[in-house]
């Protein structure tokens, strides 16, 4: 299996879903495009130049979050690669396009079939040089699934992972053809988390410029470190902004 695009989804409940795109349209820099889906529950974040890697979602149950679009050439194919390195089925769209799984440590994530995206986008110069790109899901993992975790994720990928500063952290060495990368992170001794849940990252050059900025959006700092800080957009939802190569991710 190769993965041709990466694509994180936001995934909103109904009555936060406006406020919500407004929210990370104006993070991302994006406009948004008309909607989709049988409810008209889907959008893209369209950026002004290359391919969307951000979209939305309008959820009718449950708190929402965040997951994975991995486009591939063959969906089904690529399921069964999954399910023998350890997923689970969560719905089969009944068609060739688009299947629901969850990773062995319950992350959620869909393989949907490749449209032909490949043109990344160029990161954003805000006002004041900063420089930003969402371009990171992070996976938050419970640390006695840590470690089947990620062989799942490496083995299924064909990524293999990559130390950190932080001996928590790992990450799977990117493909600078893909917009998204993505980071393992095992949980801590006191989170009671019993299955994966996910977060966004973007990489800027100036960080505490990039964390006024979302404060004049509405989010607030919740924790902050020598090189991320930990942010709460409007409604609650974490993410970080952290101190990387916006054109590399590194």
């Amino acid at each position: 299996m190769e993965i041709r695009w990466l694509t994180a989804f936001l995934d909103f409940p109904a009555e936060q879903f406006g406020a919500e795109v407004t929210f990370w349209r104006a993070i991302a820099g994006s406009t948004v495009s008309p909607p989709r889906g049988e409810h008209r529950e889907f959008a893209s974040l369209e950026p002004f130049n290359g391919d969307p890697h951000l979209r939305v979602q309008r959820v009718d149950a449950g708190p929402g979050g965040i997951h994975l679009d991995l486009h591939v050439d063959d969906p089904r194919s690529a399921t069964a690669e999954a399910i023998a390195l350890g997923a689970t089925v969560v719905r089969d769209h009944a068609g060739p396009a688009y299947m629901s799984l969850a990773s062995p440590a319950g992350f959620v994530f869909c393989l949907v079939e490749w449209q032909g995206e490949s043109v990344r986008s160029r990161p954003i110069r805000w006002p004041g040089d900063t420089i930003s790109i969402i371009d990171q899901v992070c996976i938050d993992i419970p640390r006695e699934l840590h470690e089947r975790e990620v062989a799942f994720w490496t083995r299924f990928t064909g990524m293999p992972t990559e130390p950190t500063s932080r001996p928590e952290l790992l990450r799977l060495r990117r493909d600078h053809a893909l917009a998204i990368g993505i980071l393992l992170q095992r949980n801590g001794p006191d989170d009671e988390a019993t299955v994966a849940t996910g977060h966004l990252d973007l990489a800027a050059t100036a960080v505490e410029d990039e964390v006024a900025r979302h404060e004049d959006w509405g989010a607030r700092v919740v924790e902050e470190f020598p090189t991320w800080t930990v942010m709460s957009d409007p409604v609650g939802r974490r993410y970080c902004i952290t101190s990387r190569n916006p054109r590399t991710g590194d």
